[in-house]
C-alpha cells in the first residue's frame, strides 16, 4: 500500500517519460494507476503493425499515428482526470533543452538506442534532475537510477562499440553466416539499390588485375539488350560464380581454409526460369511486393534450398527493378521492407552454400540483419512497475533505498529480481566528472572533419559541438552564425589538424562543448603516425575511461560486453554489440570508484552458504548488468545466433 507521504510525492510531482512504446506503454499506464497527475511523454516514432503484439494502448486503427498522442488518448479513457501532455518529437530537439528539463522532478527513460540515451543523460546532469534508466530484452531487464553527484551517470561506464568485421573477412573469407548477412546486405545490396557513388569492397580483386577490371568494369549496369532477368542471372554469375573464382586464384588464402565452391546460376536453376515457375509474371500484378508470394514459399521459418534462394534473388531483384525502379538509387537496408529482407536472406545463403555454411531461414536471417531480440510483453510489464517504483524513492529524496534491479530469465538464489546497490560516480567519467580523454591521431594526415564526425559526433555523441583551442574557435555549429564565419569553419574541416589556424599538434589540449546538452570536455592529443586498419579503422584512438577488469583465467575483459558470471546459465549470457554492457558484480568486490557494491537482501544480515559449490563458482557470485534496448526488439546480438534461437534447457 501506498503511505500517505508516498501519494503527497506522487500528486504533485512533474514527470517526463522519453519513449512510448515496449516499456513506454506499460510505464504510462502504470504511472496513471499509480496516482501520477502531471505527464509529459516524448516518442517521435508512429505506430507500426509489428507494435501491435505488445504495445497495448494501441490498436490497428492507429497503425501511422503518433505514439505519444494515442498513449495519452487511450490512457485519458481510463484515467480521465489526470494531465498527459504529448510531444510528437525527437527528444534531441533544440526546444528540449536544459531549461526544459529543470521543469521536471524526475526523468523516465524508455529509449531505444544509445545516441538518445547519452543526450538525456547529458541534459539530466545540467538541469541536476533524476533520471531512471530502463530496458529489456527478451526475458531480461534492467532498472537504474542517476542522480548527479550521488550515483554514477549512464556514462560512466563505457559502452561497447558495434560489433564490426575487418572487410577482407566479409568479402573473402566468411566462416559464418552473419558474415554473409553483412555482406549481403551492406555490399551487394547496397551496391544494387543504393548510391552508386559510395565506395564499395564488393568486387574481389586477383593478381590478374586486368582480367578483373575487365570483368567488373560494368558489371552492376544494365545493359541495353538484355531484360531483368538476364540482368538478374549475369550478376548471381558474377558475385557467386567468378568473384569466387578470383578469390580462389589466390592459393595462399586457402592453405589453411577450405575452399568454396563458385556457384552459377545454370548450374542450380533451368536456362529459362520464367517458363518454369507460372506466378513469376502473375506476381508481377500483385499489389504484394514479395518474391515469396511470387514463388508460393509461405512458411519464413522454412530453410530455403539453393534453387529456392536462388529463384528468391532472381524474383526480388526483378521485382525490386519493375515495382521499385524510382527507389533504386536511394534504399538501404530496412528490416521492415520485406521484399529487401527476403533478397539479403537468399544472397546470404547462396553465399553460405558457397562457404559450406549452414543456410538459414527467412525469419532467422531477419533477425541477424535486423539485429532483432523479440521482445516479451511481460518482461516490459515488470520493468515498468521497478521505474515507479525508483520515481517514487526518487521523490522522496530516498536515496539509501535506491536500487538498481535486474530482470532474469532463470533464478538465480531463488530470485527472478535482482536488486543491488547502485554506484558512486566512477572519477574518471568524462561526462559527469569532467576527466579530460586522450586521442591518439596523426596530425598530419587526418583531417578536422574526421575529428567531428568519428570522435565528437560518434564517439562523444554531441549535436551541435563548438570546439575551442584556448581561445581560438576551430568550429561552431549554430543557425545564429554569420556567413563568413560558417564559410570559414567549413574550410577549417578540410585543414589536416596540424595545418588549422592554431596548429593541434602533440601536447594540444582541445576543449569540445555541446550549447544544447550544456556538456563540455577536454582531450589531450597525441600524435601517432601509424594505426592498424582492421582494428583501428578510424585512424585515431580514444581513450580516458577506466579500462574494464581482465578475467585472467579466460583473458577476456569483464564489464564490457561479457560476463564471466557462473549465478547464470551460459545460455543466458549476450555478448552486446550495441549498447549491452554485462557489468561484473561481486558480493563484496570494489568497483573502481573504491565503493563496495553489495546484493541487496542477499548480502545484508547474511553469509551465502557456498558449501556444494565450485571453486570456481564461490569466486563468481555476480549478476549480469544489461544496458538492453526497448522498442521495435532492436539489440544488436551476438556472432553464435543459432545458441540464441536454441531452446534452452533448465
Amino acid at each position: 500500500m501506498i503511505s500517505q507521504e508516498q501519494l503527497s510525492a506522487i500528486k504533485g510531482a512533474k514527470v517526463l517519460m522519453v519513449g512510448a512504446g515496449g516499456i513506454g506503454c506499460e510505464l504510462l499506464k502504470t504511472l496513471a494507476l499509480s496516482g501520477f497527475q502531471d505527464i509529459h511523454v516524448i516518442d517521435m516514432d508512429t505506430i507500426e503493425v509489428s507494435n501491435l503484439n505488445r504495445q497495448f494502448l494501441f490498436r490497428q486503427s492507429h497503425v501511422g499515428q503518433s505514439k505519444a498522442k494515442v498513449a495519452r488518448d487511450a490512457v485519458l479513457r481510463f484515467r480521465p482526470n489526470i494531465s498527459i501532455t504529448p510531444y510528437h518529437a525527437n527528444v534531441k530537439e533544440s526546444h528540449f533543452n536544459v531549461n526544459f528539463f529543470k521543469e521536471f522532478d524526475v526523468v523516465l527513460n524508455g529509449l531505444d538506442n544509445l545516441d538518445a540515451r547519452r543526450h538525456v543523460n547529458r541534459l539530466c546532469l545540467a538541469a541536476d534532475v533524476p533520471l531512471v534508466e530502463s530496458g529489456t530484452t527478451g526475458f531480461l531487464g534492467q532498472v537504474t537510477v542517476h542522480l548527479m553527484g550521488k550515483t554514477e551517470c549512464y556514462e560512466c561506464q563505457p559502452k561497447p562499440a558495434p560489433k564490426t568485421y575487418p572487410v577482407c573477412t566479409i568479402t573473402s573469407t566468411p566462416s559464418k553466416f552473419v558474415h554473409c548477412i553483412v555482406w549481403a546486405k551492406d555490399l551487394l545490396f547496397a551496391k544494387l539499390f543504393g548510391d552508386k557513388n559510395q565506395e564499395n569492397d564488393l568486387n574481389v580483386r586477383s593478381s590478374d588485375a586486368a582480367n578483373s577490371s575487365e570483368h567488373s568494369e560494368d558489371a552492376f549496369e544494365c545493359r541495353q539488350d538484355e531484360d531483368i532477368e538476364q540482368y538478374g542471372r549475369r550478376i548471381y554469375d558474377h558475385v557467386f560464380g567468378h568473384n569466387i573464382e578470383v578469390a580462389l586464384s589466390n592459393e595462399e588464402t586457402w592453405k589453411n581454409r577450405n575452399k568454396p565452391k563458385p556457384i552459377y546460376s545454370n548450374d542450380v536453376l533451368p536456362k529459362k526460369l520464367t517458363n518454369e515457375n507460372g506466378n513469376m509474371e502473375k506476381g508481377c500484378a500483385t499489389d504484394d511486393v514479395s518474391a515469396m508470394s511470387s514463388l508460393g514459399l509461405k512458411n519464413p521459418q522454412d530453410v530455403w534450398s539453393l534453387a529456392e534462394n536462388s529463384r528468391v534473388f532472381l524474383e526480388a531483384l526483378r521485382l525490386f527493378f519493375l515495382k521499385r525502379e524510382k527507389e533504386i538509387g536511394n534504399l538501404s537496408f530496412d528490416k521492415d521492407d520485406q521484399l529487401a529482407v527476403e533478397f539479403v536472406t537468399a544472397a546470404a545463403n547462396i553465399r553460405a552454400s558457397s562457404f559450406e555454411i549452414p543456410l538459414h531461414s527467412l525469419f532467422e536471417a531477419k533477425g541477424i540483419a535486423g539485429n532483432i531480440v523479440h521482445a516479451v510483453a511481460t518482461t516490459n510489464a515488470i520493468i515498468a512497475g521497478l521505474i515507479v517504483i525508483e520515481a517514487i524513492k526518487v521523490l522522496k529524496k530516498d536515496s539509501n533505498d535506491y536500487r538498481m534491479t535486474y530482470c532474469l530469465e532463470h533464478p538465480s538464489k531463488k530470485m527472478l529480481l535482482m536488486p543491488v546497490e547502485p554506484y558512486e560516480p566512477n572519477k574518471s567519467c568524462y561526462v559527469c566528472s569532467q576527466t579530460p580523454l586522450l586521442l591518439e591521431v596523426n596530425t598530419h594526415r587526418s583531417k578536422l572533419w574526421d575529428f567531428v564526425e568519428k570522435i565528437v559526433k560518434a564517439k562523444l555523441g554531441m549535436n551541435f559541438p563548438l570546439i575551442m583551442q584556448g581561445a581560438s574557435i576551430l568550429y561552431e555549429v549554430g543557425e545564429d552564425l554569420e556567413e563568413d564565419m560558417v564559410a570559414i569553419y567549413a574550410a577549417n574541416l578540410q585543414k589536416t589538424l596540424s595545418e588549422l589556424p592554431s596548429q593541434v599538434t602533440s601536447g594540444t589540449v582541445l576543449t569540445i562543448e555541446d550549447l544544447q546538452q550544456e556538456f563540455s570536455c577536454n582531450i589531450n592529443i597525441k600524435h601517432r603516425e601509424e594505426f592498424d586498419e582492421e582494428k583501428e579503422p578510424d585512424g585515431m584512438l580514444l581513450s580516458g575511461w577506466v579500462e574494464a577488469p581482465v578475467d585472467k583465467d579466460n583473458s577476456k575483459a569483464v564489464g564490457n560486453g561479457e560476463s564471466t558470471s557462473n549465478a547464470l546459465p551460459a545460455e543466458e549470457i549476450l555478448e552486446g554489440e550495441k549498447d549491452v554492457e554485462i557489468q561484473e558484480i561481486s558480493v563484496g568486490t570494489e568497483n573502481a570508484t573504491g565503493r563496495k557494491r553489495k546484493l541487496f537482501e542477499v548480502s545484508k544480515g547474511t553469509t551465502p552458504d557456498h558449501s556444494g559449490l565450485s571453486d570456481e563458482r564461490k569466486n563468481h557470485n555476480q549478476i549480469e548488468k544489461l544496458d538492453v534496448d526497448d522498442e521495435d526488439d532492436e539489440l544488436i546480438i551476438s556472432d553464435d545466433w543459432e545458441s540464441l534461437t536454441k531452446k534452452k534447457r533448465l
